[in-house]
C-alpha cells in the first residue's frame, strides 16, 4: 500500500456495523434517559451557573440570551450530523469513528488525538471551578475553611497568596476516575442523580426569580456598542462576540456518543438522546438567561457566582444555598461526562492500533477500560489541582469545533457517497444544516465577519495564543502517528 493510500484508508461503514453487533468490550447497560443525563450533564453547567451572567456583564447585556441562541443554532447543526452518524455507526470513539469512516485514517487521528486533550482539559478546568463552588458552599454552611495552602494552585501572578495545591479540585477528579472505572452504571447512576439535582436547582432559578423580574432592565435588550483598543462591547458586535464565548456552554451531546457499546439499544437511543439533551440544555439557557438581566441589572452580574449575586442583590439568601448545591451538582455531572468520553475515545485509538494496544485492554472484573480511565484521573488531577484556571480554559473550543466542522463535512461526503445506506436517523435539509454549520463553527474560531467603518471587521473569536497552542499540540500528535501509528494501525495488520 503506498504512502498517501494508508493516509486515507478507512473502515466502511458495513464493516463497523458488523462489528457492533460481534463486540463485547462493554456491557450494554446505558438506557436513553441514561445517555440524555450524560449529554444534559455535559451541557448544563458552567453556562448556566457563570456563563450567562458574566457575558451579559461584559459584552451582551439582556441580549446574551440571543448570543446563547446563536451559538445553540451552529451546535444544533452539527447535533443533527451526530444524530445521524450515531444511529449508523454505533461505535465507542464518536466524532474519531466517524472520521475513520469517511474521511480516512489520518483525519480520524488527529479528531481523535483534538478530543482527548478537549476533554481531558475540560475536566481539569471545570474541576477547579467545582472547587470554588464547594468552598464556597462549606464556607456558607459551616463557617470553615480549608489551610491556605490547600485552597489553590500556586499562581505566579500573586505568587504572595500561600496556595500551592487545590486538593478539592484533585480529589474530585481522581473520584470520579474511580467511579469510571468500577463500574459505568454506578457512575450513570449517580450521574442520573446530580443531573435530576441540577435541573431541579436551574427550575428553582427560573421559577423564583421570574416573581422578580423587573421587565425595566431589559432595555435596552441590545445597549448601545462600546469599542475601544480594537475591542466592541454591547450591539450586535458584543452579541457576536458573546456567541464565542458561550460556546463553551452548548455544545457536550459528543460525549454520549462515545458511549455506543455501552449503550443498550444504540441505533434507536443515541439519535434521541443527542437531540432530546441539546433541546433540554437550549430550553434551560433562554430561560435563565432571560430571568437573570430581568432581575437586577446586567452589570451586577460581572462576578464569578452571578446567580447567586442576584439572589442576594435581592435579599432572597434562603435560595442561595439551594443555588449552590445545584451549581456543585451541575459542575459535578459536567466532569463525569468528559472524563468518560475522553477514557473511550483514548481506548478506541488503541484498539485501532494508533496507539499501543496495552490501552485497549479492558478490565477483567469491571468491564470498562480502566487504564485509560486511571491515567487520566491522575493527569487531570495534577491538571486541576497544581494549575490556575487562567488561559488553559480557552483551549477547550478550538478543538470541539474543528470536529464539528469534520462530523458536518463527513454526514455530507456520506450522502453523497452512499445515499441508499439505511439511515435510523437523516438529519433534515442535510444540504442547508451542515454547510450551516460549518460556518458558525470556522466563524466562531476566526470572528464573525462584521461591516462598521466603511470596513471589514471580525468580531468574537478565539485569541490566537489559543489558536498557537492547538497547532503546537496537533504538531505533536502527527509525530506520535507518523513515528507510531501509521506502522501499527490495525488496517496495516489486518486491510
Amino acid at each position: 500500500m503506498g504512502f498517501i493510500a494508508k493516509l486515507v484508508r478507512h473502515k466502511s461503514i458495513e464493516h463497523l456495523q458488523a462489528e457492533a453487533g460481534q463486540r463485547g468490550d462493554f456491557r450494554r447497560v446505558l438506557g436513553l434517559w441514561q445517555l440524555t443525563a450524560i449529554g444534559v450533564g455535559a451541557i448544563v453547567g458552567v453556562g448556566i451557573f457563570v456563563l450567562a451572567g458574566q457575558q451579559a456583564a461584559a459584552n451582551a447585556g439582556p441580549a446574551v440570551v440571543l448570543s446563547f441562541l446563536i451559538a445553540g443554532l451552529g451546535s444544533a447543526c452539527a447535533a443533527l450530523a451526530y444524530a445521524e452518524f450515531s444511529g449508523l455507526i454505533p461505535v465507542t470513539g464518536s466524532a474519531y469513528t466517524y472520521s475513520y469512516a469517511v474521511l480516512g485514517e489520518l483525519f480520524a487521528w488527529i479528531i481523535g488525538w483534538d478530543l482527548l486533550i478537549e476533554y481531558a482539559l475540560i475536566v481539569g478546568v471545570v474541576a477547579i471551578g467545582w472547587s470554588g463552588y464547594v468552598q464556597a458552599l462549606i464556607e456558607q454552611l459551616f463557617g470553615a475553611h480549608l489551610p491556605v495552602w490547600a485552597q489553590g494552585a500556586y499562581d505566579p501572578k500573586n505568587p504572595d497568596s500561600g496556595k500551592v495545591f487545590n486538593v478539592i479540585a484533585a480529589g474530585i477528579t481522581l473520584l470520579i476516575a474511580w467511579m469510571l472505572t468500577v463500574k459505568t452504571e454506578w457512575g450513570a447512576r449517580a450521574n442520573t442523580v446530580i443531573v435530576a439535582i441540577k435541573v431541579i436547582g436551574v427550575a428553582l432559578v427560573i421559577g423564583v426569580g421570574a416573581f422578580y423580574v423587573n421587565t425595566a432592565n431589559w432595555h435596552p435588550f441590545i445597549p448601545a456598542a462600546i469599542t475601544s483598543e480594537g475591542l466592541t462591547q454591547y450591539g450586535w458586535g458584543g452579541v457576536l462576540a458573546a456567541s464565542s464565548i458561550v460556546f463553551f456552554a452548548v455544545f457536550g451531546y459528543d460525549t454520549l456518543t462515545t458511549a455506543a457499546e455501552e449503550s443498550t439499544n444504540p441505533q434507536r437511543d443515541l439519535p434521541r438522546a443527542v437531540l432530546l439533551s441539546l433541546a433540554v440544555s437550549m430550553a434551560l439557557y433562554v430561560m435563565v438567561s432571560l430571568v437573570l438581566t430581568g432581575m437586577v441589572p446586567y452589570q451586577q452580574l460581572a462576578g464569578p457566582a452571578p446567580v447567586d449575586a442576584a439572589f442576594k442583590a435581592l435579599g432572597l439568601h434562603w435560595v442561595r444555598g439551594i443555588i449552590s448545591v445545584a451549581a456543585v451538582a451541575g459542575i459535578t455531572s459536567v466532569m463525569f461526562a468528559f472524563m468518560l468520553g475522553a477514557a473511550r475515545i483514548w481506548f478506541a485509538l488503541a484498539r485501532d492500533g494508533l496507539l499501543p494496544k496495552w490501552f485497549a485492554r479492558v478490565h477483567p472484573k469491571y468491564g470498562t477500560p480502566a487504564r485509560p480511565t486511571i491515567i487520566l484521573g491522575v493527569f487531570t488531577a495534577l491538571v486541576a489541582g497544581s494549575l490556575p484556571i487562567g488561559e488553559v480554559a480557552e483551549l477547550v473550543n478550538i478543538g470541539t469545533l474543528a470536529a464539528f466542522i469534520i462530523i458536518c463535512g463527513s454526514v455530507l461526503l456520506l450522502r453523497v457517497r452512499k445515499p441508499d445506506l439505511p439511515r435510523g436517523f437523516r438529519t433534515p435539509a442535510l444540504w442547508l444544516v451542515a454547510p450551516a454549520g460549518m460556518l458558525f463553527s470556522l466563524f466562531l474560531i476566526i470572528g464573525w465577519p462584521w461591516f462598521s467603518d466603511g470596513r471589514f471587521h471580525l468580531l468574537g473569536g478565539l485569541p490566537w495564543i489559543t489558536i498557537e497552542r492547538f497547532i503546537i499540540w496537533m504538531a505533536l500528535g502527527l509525530v506520535i502517528y507518523f513515528g507510531f501509528g501509521i506502522r501499527h494501525s490495525r488496517l496495516e495488520r489486518e486491510p
